[in-house]
């Protein structure tokens, strides 16, 4: 059995308002705490582990360290590292909903690629941790929402079920109406009542004050059901909002890799990724060496192997341990 839970599905200024509250006052940007956690959002991995390293000893902010560690190791996919990261950040503070959540996502990652007895174990804690997240801070909607996608994705001998994601779903109507919306949606999808499923998908975008995100969405399910005209017009609808809100980089990140998924519109794929890399809006949600792996084997399938070596060059520049970027060839 697989888990995957996205390491952060929602705007980042959630995140981090959240995040940096629980650093502490040591969090600014003039600390080594806070330029880590810029270069976490800014894709430089690199920098950040450096900058982490004597932070993580014992001292002051070590659990927010710690935690930020877990991060940046998700982002390499270095998976049984992160764990180990974000356990030890849990551990100096079992009180932390958000380190409870982020060592559930990295546990998530461990089990959707262990043995079917590993994966038992990981996925009964995966469960807690994202219980426990959601018991310290019920207004959590991020929390909500991967306690959510856990209990509707996972099968009932580690805790899942139908019945208590749609309880999740209930308590997030009056937190995010949108999120509430989508859970319906990818409920209603497992079922494979895909009307259903559209329509929550559909009330996501009505109700969503950044409806980019939901547009990506929306374009995903499409993508599944082999909806290619309508998966099109999805994604275009979220360059549409992107235009408008600021903060909808990542929107347009999703929406090229459903195109990418679809081997439809490279080139307009490759554009929206360009876009991303060149504006002040990057995030962890979708690290830039990423972006640059996804870009370099664009160029590769359309003939510009010059191109994506220097894609290559831009990743292992920011992080060099990425092996998905050594791995390139041309």
């Amino acid at each position: 059995m697989r888990f995957h839970f996205n390491p952060a599905r929602t705007l980042l200024t959630v995140l981090l308002t959240g995040a940096l509250s629980l650093m502490g006052a040591e969090t600014t940007a003039n600390t080594g705490l806070g330029q880590a956690n810029a270069a976490l959002q800014a894709g430089e991995a690199d920098k950040a582990l450096e900058l982490l390293k004597p932070l993580t000893q014992a001292g002051p902010g070590q659990a927010a360290a710690d935690n930020l560690e877990c991060r940046v190791l998700l982002n390499l996919e270095q998976w049984d590292h992160a764990a180990s990261a974000c356990e030890k950040a849990v551990s100096l503070e079992p009180q932390n909903s958000l380190y409870h959540l982020w060592l559930g996502r990295a546990l998530g990652e461990k089990a959707g690629r262990a043995s079917f007895m590993s994966a038992y174990s990981l996925g009964k804690r995966v469960r807690e941790e994202f219980e426990t997240s959601v018991r310290l801070n019920p207004r959590s909607a991020e929390a909500l929402a991967d306690l959510g996608e856990f209990y509707y994705s996972a099968p009932s001998v580690v805790g899942g079920g139908t019945g208590k994601a749609e309880g999740v779903a209930a308590q997030l109507d009056n937190l995010d109406a949108a999120r509430a919306h989508e859970l319906r949606g990818r409920i209603a999808e497992e079922h494979k009542d895909y009307s259903a499923a559209e329509r929550e998908f559909k009330q996501a975008i009505a109700v969503a004050a950044h409806p980019a995100f939901q547009w990506a969405t929306m374009a995903s399910f499409l993508r599944r059901r082999e909806r290619w005209a309508e998966m099109d017009a999805a994604i275009h609808n979220c360059i549409a909002a992107a235009e408008h809100d600021k903060h909808a980089g990542v929107a347009l990140y999703d929406a090229a890799s459903i195109l990418i998924k679809s081997n439809r519109e490279s080139a307009l794929a490759a554009k929206m990724i360009e876009s991303y890399l060149a504006s002040s809006q990057k995030t962890e949600e979708a690290p830039a060496f990423v972006a640059h792996v996804r870009l370099g084997r664009l160029k590769e399938q359309t003939g510009d192997p010059e191109g994506a070596k220097r894609e290559q060059a831009f990743a292992l520049a920011l992080a060099h341990e990425y092996k998905p970027a050594q791995d390139m060839k041309h």
